[in-house]
């Protein structure tokens, strides 16, 4: 697969990144480097061996000069702390910091962790002790310079707190340049009891955090920002490999994680003083029944997370007297477990998460345990002897994030009753219909995912007050099924913590909702007519997401907004298929009186889908003042919609009319309007959007829609129009002259069956501005005449003999197709110089005559082809249309012959 991609893309140059011993090129499919081909490879190495055997050039990257060193070294301690009042550093404090950054030796790993360590710390005695620490500091493990270990080790050893240092080894357990969801980590950490008890797990959670933000503070972690489960943190390969040392003596860890190990090679074996031992995100297929785990006795925690196991052996668990932590997580094909399982009598952790478990061993014996994880298993019963497991904080039992349900029907009341210490109980994705009563007596939860068949359940739960319950996703009704349709209604599962679903069900009464409810899904309640019709709305002080949809009774969204709480602040409003909806609004809310401030001054993402009789999105310009917050509009499949943004009634006869209003959203990044039939504006002739945040427009068969009315948006990346009458108007250029960042942004054109528009670019003034342009794609736009239009008051001019180069540097593709009426790309006037083109197609442009492409000239003058063109798409039956096409030079057609191809659209 290497091979080919590489042969695809020569010249290419290849960058191999840590590479720790020698190996054949063509062994992992990468073709010999030579002058011929013009490739070149690239080797990164600690080892000097490593690059004298791969026969490459070696060149030595230097480390900081000690000016450089200073300055990273400043950056990442904070000067704050350091500097007197007249600015420099403290003198007290300015001969020991330049001792310690000279103890560093110019290695920026160094560096940063070093100055990590010290973040904060202004005393100068305190600085002299770390000094004399750092040189103090042990040295030497194998591939890492002694002196940066000594340097890595002294971060490590000013945590001081061990409980810390434990934490920032059990990462080390896991495979080099492994992201880790913070929120695992920390669960992970007080698993092991790294984390003293507290009231709450919530504030053993807290703690968490806070060692975790010390471990990143000193540069020991890597906080990765995550899109969609949270954040997360990663190692840097030498930092474990110090940590991996550290773990050789004590504790002693034996960690063979992330190798693609099909089986446990004979050097991984088990010693008497080892602890923890990781084999997680291998390929092991069986434990062999001769495996000598006897013989490490103080075994705690065993991680076999990610392999590929089946069965494993009874003799395996016979000798594990205080094992604790068992992680059998995500071997799919494993489908049994030994009843030895039962004689680990301190397993406090048992994670048997997506597995094809059908049935687990009695877990009478198992009384220490505290965590069970039976999540994504095919398991069809409660496990015997759950209701034994006093200790019990943490149950799992629920289906996966596949989309796969759980099969078990109901967990007994007297099981859940006597399981008091639950402080987690997740148990949605699964067909167990629990009672409202029975989890209300659970008084120490603090997480609750499961499912309420009926709304009085839900109605009684809340009478019980549960207090402490801090996290919550409550389906109420029918069963819930995650799935692709799931996420699509609610993007933000996984952050937000507290959500409740009512699915196909009557809601219409009394109090159902939390106080402190994030998010609220609406599905297909028909008595529903606006979020008013729940008693408590008015209390939702901190609803965030809300999704409504197939409601067939939803007539607005807001009947009052009279101490509403709600329309400040939702971020996300996905509405879909509500076919009794007419407004956003009860009729005449707005035109009434102005929206109460702060009106949808949250709002970031507005959604609307199938939602028939709607006509306008927002009722009144008057809102757009709030819509501070919106990045994102998506319209589809609305066929009455007329308009996104109306005007107000009592403004459309004023005085001033030719007065253009500006309705600015400066931070929306899409507008996206699909299937929609009945739109004529996206807001009135008499005003103008400007949203300078803008980088994406994506319009799809909106025939009706006549105008565009975008000051030309700075970051404007794609736009997609497709269906439309025209696409940029003239007027637009005339009202707002291009600035220098108009388009700058812009990297794709995508505009089709625009009927009427007769210009892509109406002025090659633009054209300066388009340099980040990659792609410009036209098709069946039946009176599209020029691509790039030329100014008129420039074309008559002095010097009309000048040609004007129109340069689009990163112009990659070029498609026209099926443009009946085009008579040139640009005016005669004028070339187009793309010097990174690769993809030209053009057909059904019969009335083109000039093909306007500059082409590099070399040493004698002579045409050549840009460097990275490739292919030039013709239609077998326009044959003749190329041959008789001009070009600029009298070579060109025949130099390029060899890249047409003529192709078929049978």
């Amino acid at each position: 697969m290497l091979s080919k991609m590489l042969e695809t893309h020569k010249p290419y140059l290849l960058i191999l990144d840590d590479v720790w011993s020698r190996f054949e090129l063509e062994d992992v499919g990468v073709p010999e480097p030579n002058v011929s081909n013009g490739c070149k490879l690239v080797l990164t190495t600690r080892l000097q061996e490593v690059a004298r055997s791969m026969g490459c050039r070696r060149i030595k990257v230097e480390t900081l000069s000690k000016d450089e060193a200073l300055k990273l070294f400043l950056n990442k301690v904070g000067d704050a702390a350091l500097s007197c009042t007249g600015g420099g550093i403290k003198r007290d404090l300015e001969s020991t910091l330049k001792d310690i950054v000279d103890e560093c030796d110019g290695l920026p790993l160094a560096l940063i962790t070093v100055a990590g360590s010290l973040k904060g710390i202004s005393e100068s005695r305190l600085w002299s002790v770390a000094l004399n620490e750092l040189r103090d500091c042990n040295r030497n493990v194998a591939g890492v310079d002694a002196d940066e270990f000594r340097i890595l080790k002294f971060s490590y050893d000013r945590l001081k707190n061990q409980k810390i240092q434990y934490c920032f080894l059990y990462c080390a357990l896991y495979p080099e340049d492994c992201k880790i969801l913070e929120e695992k980590i920390i669960e992970r950490w007080i698993d092991e009891g790294f984390i003293d008890e507290m009231d709450s797990r919530q504030s053993m959670k807290d703690a968490g955090y806070g060692f975790l933000k010390k471990l990143e503070d000193n540069s020991l972690l890597e906080l990765i920002e995550g899109e969609f489960f949270g954040d997360c943190v990663s190692m840097h390969d030498l930092i474990r490999d110090m940590a991996l040392h550290i773990t050789q003596t004590s504790p002693r860890f034996l960690v063979a994680a992330g190798k693609s190990l099909t089986e446990l090679p004979e050097k991984v074996k088990c010693t008497e003083d080892v602890e923890k031992v990781s084999l997680m995100s291998n390929s092991i297929e069986e434990i062999p029944s001769s495996f000598a785990f006897s013989t490490c006795p103080r075994l705690t925690t065993l991680l076999l997370a990610s392999n590929k196991l089946s069965t494993i052996p009874e003799s395996v668990f016979e000798h594990m007297p205080e094992l604790k932590i068992l992680d059998l997580s995500f071997n799919w094909e494993l489908s049994s477990l030994p009843n030895s399982i039962s004689k680990l009598v301190k397993l406090t952790t048992l994670l048997l998460e997506s597995t094809s478990l059908e049935k687990v061993p009695s877990l009478s014996g198992l009384g220490s345990l505290k965590k069970l994880n039976l999540r994504g298993t095919k398991i069809k019963e409660v496990p015997e002897g759950l209701g034994m497991l006093k200790d019990l904080k943490c149950l799992f039992l629920c289906g996966s994030e596949r989309g796969h349900n759980l099969e078990i029907d109901e967990i007994a009341d007297g099981v859940l009753l006597n399981l008091s210490k639950l402080e987690e109980l997740i148990v949605n994705w699964s067909r167990i219909k629990l009672k409202g009563d029975v989890v209300g007596r659970l008084k120490k939860l603090e997480v609750f995912h499961g499912w309420f068949p009926t709304v009085n359940e839900m109605r009684i739960f809340l009478k019980c007050q549960p207090t402490r319950l801090g996290d919550y996703f409550i389906n109420v009704g029918s069963e819930l099924v995650l799935d692709y349709r799931f996420r699509q209604i609610l993007p933000t599962y996984g952050k937000i913590k507290k959500i409740v679903v009512f699915r196909k069900t009557s809601i219409v009464g009394e109090n159902m909702l939390f106080p402190s409810i994030q998010a609220l899904c609406v599905d297909a309640c028909h008595d529903i007519r606006s979020l008013n019709d729940f008693s408590t709305i008015n209390d939702a002080t901190d609803l965030r997401e809300c999704c409504i949809l197939d409601c067939d009774g939803m007539e607005c969204i807001f009947s009052s907004l009279i101490n509403n709480p709600v329309v400040q602040t939702v971020e996300h409003l996905n509405l879909c298929g509500l076919h009794k909806l007419d407004g956003l609004f009860e009729a005449n809310i707005i035109a009434k009186s102005s929206p109460p401030p702060r009106t949808f001054s949250s709002l970031v993402v507005v959604k609307i889908s199938s939602c028939s009789k709607l006509k306008k999105l927002f009722p009144s310009w008057k809102l757009v003042d709030y819509l501070q917050s919106l990045r994102r509009i998506e319209v589809f499949g609305c066929i009455e919609m007329e308009e996104i943004i109306g005007l107000d009634p009592e403004e459309q006869g004023e005085e001033g009319e030719d007065i253009i209003k500006k309705l600015i959203l400066p931070r929306l990044t899409l507008l996206k309007l699909w299937a929609l039939p009945a739109l004529k504006s996206i807001c009135t002739r008499r005003a103008v959007m400007v949203c300078d945040s803008l980088e994406e427009i994506k319009i799809y068969d909106c025939k009706g829609l006549r105008r565009i009315p975008f000051h030309l948006p700075p970051n404007l990346s794609l736009a997609w129009l497709d269906n439309l009458d025209w696409a940029f108007e003239e007027e637009l250029i005339a009202m707002s002259p291009p600035q220098p960042s108009t388009f700058s942004s812009l990297k794709e054109v995508n505009v089709q069956q625009c009927k009427r528009g007769n210009k892509l670019f109406p002025s090659w003034k633009l054209v300066e501005y388009l340099q980040s342009l990659e792609k410009i794609e036209v098709f069946d736009c039946e009176e599209m005449e020029e691509i790039i239009a030329s100014d008129p008051e420039e074309e008559g001019e002095e010097g009309g003999d000048t040609i004007k180069k129109l340069i689009l540097p990163k112009l990659k593709e070029l498609s026209l197709q099926d443009l009946p009426a085009l008579k040139s790309i640009c005016s005669r006037r004028a070339v187009m110089v793309c010097d990174s083109l690769e993809e030209i197609r053009i057909c059904g442009c019969k009335g083109l005559r000039r093909m306007p492409l500059s082409l590099p000239l070399v040493d004698n003058a002579q045409p050549s082809p840009p460097p990275p063109l490739k292919t030039i798409y013709i239609r077998q039956r326009e044959e003749e249309w190329w041959e008789s096409l001009e070009w600029d030079h009298p070579n060109a057609k025949d130099l390029l012959r060899p890249m047409v191809k003529f192709f078929s659209t049978q």
